[in-house]
């Protein structure tokens, strides 16, 4: 998979991924299922312009593939949150 913009579908938008980007740094999306953690790495890495420390991966009840994506230190998940709308 290489264009970013099929890999990321939409992002989370519930309390528990708002408080993930709060307080621990942490993007919540819903990416695309073929898509594996250096696919989703590289594809938030080139769209929102962070650097990406770790992903975990799992797929929800509803058949959909959730990514939480911790961003390294020096960014912060709460300027991304802006940008898309979240907060």
């Amino acid at each position: 998979m290489s264009d970013p913009y099929k890999i990321i579908i939409r992002p989370v938008h519930t309390e528990k991924a708002i408080n993930l980007i709060e307080r621990q740094n942490t993007l919540v999306l819903i990416v695309s299922q073929r898509a594996s953690k250096h696919d989703i790495k590289q594809a938030v890495e080139t769209v929102f312009n962070v650097k990406v420390e770790k992903i975990r991966t799992l797929i929800t009840p509803r058949g959909e593939k959730k990514a939480y994506i911790k961003l390294k230190p020096e960014y912060r998940a709460s300027d991304i949150a802006s940008q898309l709308g979240i907060l």
